[in-house]
C-alpha cells in the first residue's frame, strides 16, 4: 500500500465525515464509513511505515480534519441553505381569554378524570377536579391556565 492510497482512503474518510455533518442528518452510513476510512487509512499508515511515521500521518489527519471544519463552519455558505424563518403561531389559543372562573357547562362526554365538556358554545377539553363525572352533567369552571380548564360537578 503505497502513501498516496493512504492519503486518498483519508481523504474520502474526511470527505464522507463533511457530508454527514454538514448534508445527511442523523448518523448514517456516511458517518460510519468515514469514520472507517479514517481509522483504515490511519492503521494502513502504521503497518506500512511505524510508529513515527503513523503518527506523522495521524497528525496531518486530525489537522486537515479540524481545519476543514474550521472553513466549514465560519464561510458564508451554509448561512444560504439554512434555515432561518422562524414559528410565531402557537398551538392552541388562549382559552382564558374566552372561559372564566365561574363559568357552567355541560359534560359531553364522561370526565375520567379529563373529557369534552361544553362551555360558553365552545366543545373544549377540561378536567375534572372531583374525580369522575358522568356524561350530561352540569360543571363549574374553578380555574383557567393558557389551555387547560380544570371543572368540578355543579352543586
Amino acid at each position: 500500500m503505497t502513501l498516496s492510497a493512504i492519503i486518498a482512503v483519508i481523504i474520502l474518510g474526511i470527505i464522507l465525515i463533511l457530508l454527514e455533518i454538514f448534508v445527511v442528518p442523523g448518523i448514517t452510513v456516511a458517518g460510519v464509513g468515514g469514520l472507517l476510512m479514517l481509522i483504515g487509512g490511519v492503521f494502513m499508515a502504521y503497518m506500512k511505515y511505524g510508529t513515527p511515521g503513523g503518527h506523522y500521518v495521524l497528525a496531518g489527519t486530525v489537522f486537515s480534519l479540524i481545519v476543514l471544519l474550521y472553513i466549514f463552519f465560519k464561510s458564508k455558505t451554509w448561512k444560504k441553505i439554512a434555515l432561518n424563518t422562524s414559528i410565531d403561531s402557537k398551538a392552541k389559543e388562549d382559552l382564558s381569554l374566552k372561559i372564566s372562573a365561574g363559568d357552567n357547562g355541560k359534560t359531553i362526554s364522561r370526565l375520567a378524570p379529563r373529557g369534552t365538556v361544553l362551555v360558553n358554545d365552545m366543545m373544549i377539553e377540561a378536567e375534572s377536579i372531583s374525580g369522575l363525572i358522568d356524561q350530561e352533567e352540569e360543571v363549574e369552571v374553578v380555574k383557567v391556565k393558557g389551555n387547560k380548564i380544570i371543572v368540578k360537578l355543579k352543586n
